[in-house]
């Protein structure tokens, strides 16, 4: 088989009407504004569910911006548009969600569905970790056949979280990203990954079945910083680029002490961070692709750059990807 790389076409995001703020969050947090933004960078983060939206009686496609399905149907369209695909083109929909929307069938067959996909289609659950997971896979498919695959990561977050929980409610926000990958003859965008999984250290981050979510704070921050610069350091190092030639470093959106801290022990500057963490907060496996393109629409990619995409979360999962923009 001749040599076949990728290339990524096209982009979409997708974000909930309802914006929470922090001040929103203080009297049912016993916080402040203050905190929060100083330990996490978060101001303002957008509600699929929870305290702060409306009930309605069903949410479901073709019904609003509430369910992890609807965030990643308008994501994976606006993809598809800007890369000028029919949904028949498309040989896979890989989705990164840890928030599903029932148990079975996956909430990808329900995307697939509405987009009008009928290649293979998966849920692909890596936490935090989970799109450059997705972003590997991907580029596996179409280095052995797929001509095409949809790229989505799309959470509901809110509706994992303990509201009573100050140490880690104010953290996160629900939203979805979708690339659209392209095989190309040739080697391609996708210059060197790496990938690892510590399954000790379950326990510091879990949600149980009808329960909120548990983290412990700190020792997330330790182990994070340490898997990601490890991760990011091998990808770099297959990929034959130095630390100092990355144009834009899109790391998981965590936390804006965790991604700085990352940066500065691999060398990034941190003028090369893409960051909006300020007005998502954390949003899982739909963190990096937001970033992504708030990136790209602010004209901070050129042909050529080269970019490191982190992620890591849950499980403990990792992950990392050199990509030739």
């Amino acid at each position: 088989m001749s040599e076949r790389g990728c290339v990524i076409t096209g982009w979409g995001t997708a974000l909930p009407p309802t914006v929470v703020t922090n001040t929103d969050l203080v009297s049912m947090l016993d916080t402040s504004d203050e905190w929060i933004v100083a330990r996490s960078g978060v101001r303002t983060r957008r509600a699929a569910t929870g305290p702060f939206v409306s009930p309605a009686p069903d949410l479901r496609p073709p019904g609003g911006l509430g369910t992890t399905a609807t965030l990643a149907i308008e994501a994976g369209r606006q993809a598809l548009v800007a890369a000028a695909t029919e949904p028949a083109e498309i040989d896979f929909l890989l989705l990164c969600t840890t928030t599903p929307d029932q148990v079975m069938p996956g909430t990808s067959s329900v995307v697939a569905g509405a987009l009008g996909i009928t290649g293979g289609a998966v849920d692909l659950n890596a936490a935090c970790a989970g799109f450059t997971y997705g972003l590997i896979t991907a580029a596996g498919m179409l280095s052995t056949g797929a001509r095409k695959v949809l790229l989505i990561g799309a959470e509901t977050m809110t509706r994992t979280l303990n509201w009573e929980d100050r140490t880690n409610a104010f953290l996160f926000g629900d939203g979805a990203g979708a690339l659209v990958l392209e095989a190309v003859s040739g080697p391609g965008s996708l210059l060197g990954w790496d990938a690892g999984v510590d399954g000790s250290l379950v326990n510091l981050l879990y949600v149980d079945h009808g329960e909120g979510m548990i983290m412990r704070g700190q020792e997330v921050f330790r182990r994070a910083v340490r898997a990601a610069v490890d991760s990011a350091s091998a990808a770099l190092q297959q990929a034959k680029v130095e630390a100092s030639d990355i144009a834009l470093f899109v790391p998981h959106q965590a936390n804006q002490r965790i991604m700085e801290a990352i940066a500065e022990r691999l060398g990034i500057a941190h003028n090369r961070i893409a960051s909006v963490i300020e007005w998502t907060g954390n949003t899982s496996s739909a963190s990096i692709p937001l970033a992504l393109v708030d990136a790209i629409g602010h004209g901070r990619l050129h042909a050529g750059d080269a970019v490191l995409f982190v992620g890591f979360g849950a499980g403990m999962t990792w992950a990392s990807v050199v990509w030739r923009w």
